[in-house]
């Protein structure tokens, strides 16, 4: 008799067949045994479909459901979620581009399993050739969601990844409904901050998933409109006052909003499109928050005198401020 917990793997996709396959391969390939595996075909006109009924043919662990209408990527998320069987205790998600290496069930399961109060385990990832999610100590396998939650709106640094990152308990899934809100820009990220208020996190010091950067996807079209930096600005706005004493919370506003600001004035002298302003003010939106044009000309006229006078230590400058994962300094 398997004792071991179980655990529901969900894959949803929509036009991924270059790399549905390495994607399923990588859970079949799991040492750990008991998982469910199902895989949401979000109205896919390639031959995604065919490719993953081909593996659910050949175990009975895997289910295929299609999508009766095409749904945007986060309600198609939520609804594969949904999915996940009554007995599961944890759930992860493996996003149809990205793979985990074989250990990465098995490991996160043994953090979860080791302290019922970890809501959320993670891990090292790669990311194309770097390693990401980096800055923990290795001593430090459970933190409590304030303590984390803290490191990284005062410190800069990012533990939660991509949905492929994390290990989720069910009954956490379960409790939120939606999982993911909706109308937000960075959901995935949100949902961890908000979790993490009342349970602990995990975290394996290994590399146990794989995201791919070369492929094209939501994020990479908008990539050059600055998301990670509206990320760490709005999260700051939402839950910066949740997790941070009036003082720290001061400081690291306006030490974001200089930030930001700055970016957003260097975006204005480099001519960005409507896009990418549009992007910004219904990304704010999501928070309340509304730019003021004043404090925007006034950084135009501070970027635009840095440039003038310094070029190159103005480059460098925004490098250092922004970073260089895709998620900026996290």
């Amino acid at each position: 008799m398997n004792t071991a917990p179980l655990v529901s793997v969900v894959t949803p996709f929509y036009n991924t067949e270059a790399y549905l396959a390495e994607c399923i391969e990588s859970v079949l390939g799991q040492t750990y045994q008991n998982w469910e595996y199902i895989l949401v075909n979000n109205c896919s006109t390639d031959r995604s479909p065919e490719i993953a009924q081909r593996y659910v043919e050949k175990d009975q662990r895997l289910r295929l459901l299609h999508n009766e209408q095409f749904l945007t990527q986060v309600r198609n998320y939520n609804h594969a979620l949904r999915q996940i069987s009554p007995q599961s205790k944890y759930c992860k998600i493996v996003q149809a581009d990205d793979w985990i290496f074989p250990e990465c069930i098995a490991q996160m399961v043994a953090v979860a399993e080791s302290n019922p109060s970890v809501g959320i385990v993670s891990a090292y990832r790669l990311a194309g050739r770097e390693v990401k999610n980096v800055g923990l100590p290795y001593t430090s396998k459970i933190v409590t969601g304030r303590d984390l939650c803290r490191m990284q709106l005062l410190d800069g640094c990012f533990f939660f990844g991509s949905p492929t990152s994390i290990l989720l308990r069910a009954e956490i899934m379960r409790s939120r409904e939606p999982f993911y809100s909706e109308n937000r820009y960075h959901e995935d990220t949100e949902s961890c901050y908000e979790i993490l208020q009342t349970w602990d996190f995990g975290f394996v010091h290994q590399i146990l998933t794989f995201k791919r950067t070369d492929n094209e996807s939501i994020t990479s079209r908008i990539r050059d409109w600055d998301p990670w930096l509206l990320d760490k600005f709005i999260i700051i706005n939402q839950y910066g006052q949740l997790y941070l004493d009036p003082a720290e919370y001061q400081r690291t506003f306006k030490r974001m909003e200089d930030i930001y600001y700055g970016c957003l004035a260097h975006s204005v002298l480099k001519r960005k499109g409507k896009e990418y302003w549009e992007y910004h003010e219904k990304g704010l939106a999501t928070v309340g928050y509304k730019l003021s044009l004043a404090k925007l000309i006034k950084y135009i006229c501070w970027e635009g005198f840095d440039i003038c006078l310094n070029p190159k230590m103005t480059a460098v400058r925004m490098l250092r401020l922004l970073g260089t994962d895709e998620r900026g300094p996290y």
